[in-house]
């Protein structure tokens, strides 16, 4: 490996690392804080009680999230249905597992099978509105986020398939034989068995968009979709492809806590997790490496910030934190993308000066020279 392309690897995170902590020391010294008695915190913090165990389960949560986006970036393509997309493929998801009475095995199977199928059919509307009308992405996956949360409130009301807990309302809990089997830590908690599943899905992603042909075509689509079209490869096809495959990776990201903890949905489950698998998209620059150390960060901070309150310091600090670190990323890349650029048209100016400083000695001037004589 060249230094030039090694400092393209290692610059950037470099450079986002100290301008992320130099952001945050400054907005803990602004609430009033001590930046070290805030981290030693929030370390702390993450040897008390299930803390750990959460940060792994939240972690799995949002790398799903983040690979569903990063699968549309690849393609130069901005899906902000996912929100969306994990929610209703969850709540369908749960109805019909409350539905069944299943084989263990067979159970999560058929589980797993319509929370992908949901969120790959929601993203498949953007998809086909894109390919066939040119219909933006982002305006349509952000119009289908809305009418996600309009079925889903319709789909768990009490005269549809939603049942009356206590004070709040929820789909007919799923049997035993719908759990995914997690790993117990005794008093520390129990690690979801889905955290497995999102590894595996990060090496999957890995192989298939770095490693095979159809990656380079999907990838060669969102650089440039005329390029690829006439090198061989259907564009509107990769369109397609990219948004559902996108989608059936949004469904997944609810199933960690529904299989693993819920055994229901409700009103109540988490949300957000969409939004959040942007920002950490970002983070991780779309590897899947870099997105499981930004999916780990984030729930760090999450579930540590939690520890603020007891030194003192507001722990809506760490919102401001994550927004803080995805920014340092976004602009430590572009400076040193920036940088390599100009270091490159320098490098070729001084290649083309000498030839344009002697009129005798450039293959212009001799070609023209020659001509004359002869």
């Amino acid at each position: 490996m060249t230094v030039a392309a090694l400092r393209g690897r290692l610059l950037p995170p470099a450079l986002a690392i100290v301008f992320a902590v130099l952001l945050c020391v400054v907005v803990v010294l602004i609430s009033g804080g001590s930046p070290a008695t805030a981290l030693s915190a929030m370390v702390t913090q993450v040897g008390e009680g299930t803390t750990a165990v959460d940060i792994v389960n939240s972690a799995a949560v949002y790398y799903l999230a983040a690979l569903a986006v990063a699968i549309g970036f690849q393609m130069n393509l901005f899906n902000i249905g996912v929100e969306g997309q994990f929610r209703l493929a969850a709540c369908v998801a749960a109805i019909v597992g409350g539905m069944l009475t299943l084989p263990p095995v067979l159970h999560v199977i058929v589980i797993f099978l319509v929370a992908a199928v949901v969120g790959a059919a929601w993203a498949g509307i953007a998809a086909v509105l894109l390919a066939y009308r040119g219909v933006s992405e982002v305006i349509s996956t952000i119009m289908l986020n809305f009418i996600a949360i309009g079925l889903i409130a319709y789909l768990i009301r009490d005269d549809t398939f939603g049942v009356l807990q206590g004070n709040n309302i929820s789909t007919q809990p799923i049997a035993p034989s719908g759990a995914f089997p997690g790993i117990s830590l005794g008093g520390g908690g129990t690690v979801f068995g889905m955290v497995l599943v999102s590894a595996a899905l990060g090496v999957g992603y890995w192989f298939l968009l770095g490693r095979t042909r159809f990656g380079f075509e999907l990838k060669a689509s969102g650089i440039s979709s005329t390029a690829a079209t006439a090198g061989g490869v259907n564009a509107r096809r990769m369109v397609i492809i990219a948004l559902l495959m996108s989608g059936a990776v949004a469904g997944l990201a609810g199933l960690p806590e529904l299989l693993g903890r819920d055994m229901a949905y409700t009103l109540t489950s988490p949300a957000g997790y969409g939004f959040t698998g942007i920002a950490i998209a970002l983070l991780g620059r779309n590897h899947p490496v870099g997105i499981a150390f930004g999916a780990v960060l984030w729930a760090f901070l999450d579930k540590a910030g939690l520890a603020l309150d007891n030194v003192g310091i507001p722990r809506e600090i760490v919102l401001i934190m994550q927004g803080s670190i995805v920014l340092s990323v976004v602009v430590a890349y572009e400076i040193v993308r920036r940088w390599d650029l100009a270091a490159e048209q320098r490098r070729v100016a001084a290649e083309l000066a000498p030839a344009d400083a002697d009129p005798g000695g450039g293959p212009a001037a001799q070609a023209e020279e020659g001509s004359v004589r002869s």
